[in-house]
């Protein structure tokens, strides 16, 4: 399987990132965690797990890219189960992000936060149902599930930490205003 081999550097790249990024989601989560609003598990099971998930979905496909296959219907056939488990859980999460009452979503926050995630399971279970007979296009498939996934875990991010932070600062700035009228 030499197409698998070549995309071997890439996904060093793609797995290292998204380790460092999940240790680095959660160190931000710990610090913010004593300003928390209120409503926060609500939140947190609608945006920040899977903001985890999905780099931890970018690790594990990294992990099972970088095996030395030696056919491609066992690989394509892991992959195609977490393209399937994936969209499954976006379907979830799209239920929690309605049903959630701490933040109220826009368009933005449906693009990034549900589907885009959800295209990104998607093409990874399309090229793994096309791997077999379309190698090469199931790879690239493979590899933009990657990046998409990592992308918008960036994205989701830094969304969550920038509401987190302005929203603790305006409890902060409410509250000693609050006290000092007091």
């Amino acid at each position: 399987m030499v197409d698998l081999a070549a995309w071997n550097s890439f996904y060093v790249i793609v797995g290292s990132s998204a380790g460092a990024l999940t240790g680095l989601q959660f160190v931000v989560m710990t610090l913010i965690a004593q300003k928390a609003p209120a409503r926060a598990d609500e939140a947190h099971a609608a945006f920040a797990t899977p903001t985890i998930v999905h780099f931890g979905a970018v690790l594990l496909l990294s992990a099972i890219l970088s095996v030395p296959w030696q056919e491609v219907l066992p690989v394509a056939a892991v992959l195609g189960l977490m393209g399937l488990v994936g969209i499954v859980y976006m379907i979830v999460v799209a239920g929690r992000m309605r049903v959630q009452t701490a933040y109220t979503t826009n368009f933005w926050d449906w693009l990034y936060y549900a589907l885009l995630p959800l295209a990104a399971y998607a093409i990874l279970l399309l090229s793994a149902c096309t791997a077999p007979s379309h190698m090469t296009e199931a790879l690239f498939g493979v590899g933009a599930t990657a990046l998409l996934l990592l992308f918008t875990g960036i994205h989701n991010a830094w969304d969550s930490v920038i509401y987190l932070v302005l929203y603790s600062n305006q409890e902060s700035i409410h509250g000693s205003e609050k006290n000092e009228s007091d």
